[in-house]
């Protein structure tokens, strides 16, 4: 009974933001558990090279395509796209995010409209033009990728943090309107993990004080977070549905 609840074999799974960090780690963990896959981000070269590593030693079927949440029109061409190569989408993953630091005085519209659309508009998007069909069958999987900063904060993450937090509250909402689906909607809410973003915007010191502020003393690696969204988008996850679960490495735990 147990060792099948992680099948996922014959399932399709979508992974926005899938050609590196997190979102490449959850595509391999679905792939290897039995799961067709779909990958997209904005980088045809670095697709490739992607999806090449997801499959690596496996039989399952595994595609990319590029595509720029952060425009208007491109999570409804992904949906349909995902729709017409698959026929079918069980598992959504709202992987792609940015980042763009700026003081709470000196935010732009320009900074703010673009980390607001690809963070929270284009994820509400894409999950409005693929919950028909997981409606219709009764089954589905809707996993956002929120952040510790969705539920804490920290200084010139204004547009990051609201719009992780904004994520919270969407899969609250949406969990009660299609729970009796049998879809189910969830966050995972990463903290300091060792994959390009956050690497990209933090100095030395500021990566340390990262590092002492989690309970277990390191940065997380890419793949530590394949069991949570494995759990998530599983049967194994069944009965999760409307929550967070923090893979912080105990960072939020650590309140003064």
């Amino acid at each position: 009974m147990y060792e099948k609840l992680f099948d996922l074999s014959g399932r399709v799974a979508l992974i926005t933001g899938g050609s590196r960090g997190l979102g490449k780690a959850m595509a391999r963990a679905y792939a290897e558990h039995g799961a067709q896959i779909l990958i997209c981000s904005r980088g045809e070269e670095e697709l490739r090279a992607a999806a090449a590593e997801v499959k690596a030693g496996l039989s399952t079927r595994v595609e990319w395509i590029t595509a720029d949440l952060a425009n208007r029109a491109e999570p409804q061409r992904l949906a349909d796209e995902a729709l017409k190569r698959f026929g079918r989408v069980d598992i959504l993953v709202n992987n792609a995010g940015g980042n763009q630091p700026q003081r709470a005085d000196q935010i732009t519209d320009e900074a703010w409209d673009r980390v607001l659309e690809l963070n929270l508009s284009g994820i509400m998007r894409l999950t409005r033009a693929l919950l028909p069909q997981m409606m219709e069958r009764r089954w589905g999987r809707v996993i956002h990728t929120s952040s510790v900063l969705g539920l804490g904060g920290k200084k010139e993450r204004n547009a990051y943090s609201a719009t992780k937090s904004a994520l919270i509250g969407l899969a609250r909402s949406s969990a009660l309107d299609l729970g009796p689906y049998n879809v189910t909607v969830n966050c995972l809410a990463p903290g300091p993990f060792l994959t390009e973003l956050p690497l990209g915007l933090l100095n030395e010191t500021q990566k340390q004080e990262f590092t002492e502020r989690t309970a277990l003393k390191r940065w997380g690696r890419p793949e530590e977070i394949a069991g949570a969204a494995l759990l998530l988008g599983s049967e194994a996850g069944s009965y999760i549905t409307g929550t967070t679960l923090l893979i912080d490495g105990g960072t939020l735990a650590n309140i003064l």
